[in-house]
């Protein structure tokens, strides 16, 4: 019982109730976004619309995300995180119910690029607030359950939908906007303003006012005052896009989402040449899920203490392996295994992607960092299949060893862009310390004295930020 009970205060122990309640809506939401899943066979069999247009409708939906992640990054940082995410989740669901009622096939078009919009615009949002409330020393098991919650969340909707499907479209429609609804009001209701405003403090050094005087000056995520780099207070999208270590860091997420994407894009095509069945690939798919939902929550543990930049490189050099082996495949045993190994990597590369982002954001900017690192996911959803099909075609086999090739070549990549970005992080810590500033605990009126914000089975709370920078920070006994 005490190993149980240890488990769980290193799993979820400690965690304030603001990110319980952004932890819930993003649950909520998830298990009832399955509308858009179906919009090709909602057009094509209950509006009998042909394949081209369908195409065009569905596409509408990915140009809206593109624009929704930037948008969404913007105002995350200028009008707030809880108002993004309550009107982006509001206007989502009554977008929904219009696409439930539309039939005109124009209309449906244009309610799916703006439901791209407002489904992509909470993402920059929701990781903002997390890191907002959230101490440093708990993020990693913060992002390491907000994982697990997306797909936990992807796993049971992919089980309703198809039921809902059957029985009517209608329903489907209106479900999915139900659940966002709800994660709307569970914003409005229990989720504070967590965007932290400039302060103004006593300062000795010139932060561009008279020395020794009051101030403006934002605050990180450690509690201390520090002159924002040169076009923070600009606003736009120019310093993440100008930040090289960012930009080094995005490039080799992108990789790995490039080697993600081959499970829906590339992969069904190879299995069809094997001459495997639909549903020995939903099989492939299903064991990757299954092994997110049932040992994600026993990632934490294994990577406490250990360097962000080697975990990474572990994992892409699984998730590598993994997918090169699938130049030998041609049963399906041999793609469940390829399966499992690749799904480890991406589950050991979640929660320090998560931590790096954070750590390199700008308090002021954090949700335009957030949304540029996003882009990444839509950029390899194009970029995968559009070069994926050519390999596939005229390289055979070949093609997973080409794709094994660019994983090992991101493997180098994290170890070599490692130690620059860890020593950046480590000059941001070093000197709040050194000048005796307090750890972030959260927003001012966080809520407190809910269960969720206590430690699990009355653990002391964590001393503040520990561990070297740059490790994957271990919870405290």
């Amino acid at each position: 019982m005490r190993t149980v009970r240890g488990w769980l205060r290193d799993t979820a122990g400690g965690l304030p109730a603001t990110f319980w309640y952004l932890w819930s809506g993003l649950l909520i939401n998830r298990v009832g976004a399955f509308a858009m899943l179906f919009l090709p066979l909602y057009l094509t069999e209950a509006r009998g619309v042909g394949a081209a247009l369908t195409g065009l409708a569905v596409g509408a939906y990915g140009i809206g995300g593109v624009v929704g992640v930037l948008l969404g990054g913007v105002l995350t940082d200028r009008w707030g995180r809880r108002r993004t995410l309550f009107w982006a989740h509001l206007v989502a669901a009554m977008l929904m119910g219009g696409m439930a009622v539309a039939t005109n096939v124009p209309i449906i078009a244009l309610l799916a690029a703006l439901v791209g919009i407002a489904h992509s615009m909470p993402g920059p949002a929701f990781v903002a607030a997390i890191v907002d409330v959230v101490p440093l020393p708990r993020r990693s098991r913060a992002f390491n359950l907000q994982f697990w919650a997306f797909n936990v969340g992807t796993a049971l909707a992919s089980a309703l939908a198809g039921l809902l499907a059957e029985a009517s479209y209608l329903a489907l429609f209106l479900v999915d906007a139900g659940t966002t609804l709800c994660t709307a009001v569970i914003i409005a209701w229990k989720v504070p303003e967590t965007l932290r405003p400039a302060v103004a403090r006593p300062s000795t050094v010139d932060h561009g006012g008279t020395a020794g005087s009051g101030v403006a000056v934002p605050l990180d995520e450690t509690g201390r005052s520090r002159r924002p780099r040169r076009g923070v207070g600009r606003g736009g999208l120019w310093v993440p896009l100008t930040d090289r270590i960012f930009l080094a860091f995005v490039g080799l997420t992108f990789v790995q989402a490039m080697l993600t994407t081959q499970n829906s894009t590339v992969m069904p095509l190879a299995m069809r040449a094997d001459g495997l069945s639909s549903s020995a690939y939903g099989l492939v798919v299903a064991l990757g899920g299954a092994l997110i939902v049932a040992g994600q929550l026993f990632v934490p543990r294994l990577l406490d203490g250990r360097p962000k930049h080697r975990v990474l490189a572990t994992a892409t050099t699984l998730m590598a392996l993994g997918y090169a082996s699938l130049a030998l495949a041609d049963r399906l045993p041999s793609y469940l295994l390829a399966a499992l190994v690749w799904t480890v990597g991406s589950m050991l590369a979640a929660p320090p992607n998560a931590e790096i982002n954070a750590e390199l954001a700008p308090p002021a900017l954090r949700g335009r960092y957030q949304a540029v690192f996003y882009l990444t996911f839509p950029a390899a959803a194009f970029v995968a299949p559009s070069i994926g099909g050519t390999s596939l075609q005229y390289l055979g086999d070949g093609h997973w060893l080409a794709v094994g090739a660019v994983g090992l070549l991101a493997t180098a990549g994290h170890l070599l862009a490692g130690p620059p970005r860890e020593r950046r992080v480590a000059a941001g810590l070093g000197p709040a310390r050194a000048q005796g500033h307090a750890p972030e605990a959260g927003p001012p009126h966080a809520p407190t004295g809910s269960p969720a914000a206590a430690p699990v089975d009355g653990a002391p709370p964590d001393p503040g930020p520990a561990g070297t920078p740059g490790t994957v920070r271990a919870p405290s006994p």
